[in-house]
């Protein structure tokens, strides 16, 4: 266990870095947040959206054959992750067509890693139905989301959480957050949570009209905007 703790910190530290040093380019595309704002975005280069294709821990719900794909790249203890998780719960349930990736970038905190960890050892073992209710569970918690606290919510699912514990604490685990945080810095997804749609990146929320804009966007004519 200590050997496991010490390699999280480690990792995390590699995490803060991968974020700090990304740097967000001018938008490319008119899209607008809430607040009327444009939103951060740029077009990720050929060879980022082949590494996204290939990068594990990746966990698709909604349609799994669905006409369009959003990811989400996003972090436990983001306070934005969070608000951002009821629009991405409301835009599921109404876009029957829609593909939605969640893809853990513990980048904000050793605990983060730590819930991040538990998270992609639970997802082997639940259907994308049962992942999203899990999703659902792990932010009802109030404060700092944790491995205790994602034990939790997993054992409320039916899982072990022994076993869910032993998968979850290993180098292989990490090592897949390791891949998601260094993609996310040579991605430039600085902040969270980020999307990506039709190999467009997206910095920060934009709430929940302007994502189906968005998608909209995409399905009529193959362009985010």
């Amino acid at each position: 266990m200590k050997k496991q703790a010490s390699l999280a910190v480690a990792l995390s530290l590699c995490f803060f870095a991968a974020a700090a040093s990304a740097q967000t380019p001018p938008s490319k595309y008119p899209i607008k947040a809430d607040d009327g704002d444009t939103i951060a975005n740029f077009d990720l280069a050929p060879s980022l959206a082949a590494r996204l294709d290939k990068l594990p821990g990746k966990v698709p719900v909604g349609n799994l054959q669905g006409d369009v794909t959003l990811y989400q790249f996003y972090d436990l203890n983001c306070p934005y992750c969070r608000a951002a998780a009821v629009d991405i719960d409301a835009l599921v349930k109404a876009d029957k067509k829609l593909k939605l990736v969640f893809v853990p970038y513990a980048v904000l905190s050793i605990a983060s890693v730590r819930g991040a960890m538990v998270e992609i050892a639970a997802a082997k073992q639940l259907s994308p139905e049962q992942y999203l209710n899990f999703h659902r569970r792990i932010y009802a918690n109030r404060g700092m989301i944790d491995a205790p606290k994602v034990l939790a919510a997993a054992k409320d699912m039916g899982l072990d959480q022994e076993k869910l514990a032993a998968v979850a604490n290993t180098k292989e685990t990490l090592d897949v957050l390791r891949k998601s945080a260094t993609f996310g810095g040579d991605a430039g997804l600085a902040v969270t949570p980020a999307y990506v749609i039709d190999g467009v990146a997206i910095i920060g929320h934009p709430g929940l009209k302007p994502l189906e804009t968005v998608i909209g966007a995409v399905r009529a004519c193959g362009k985010v905007v």
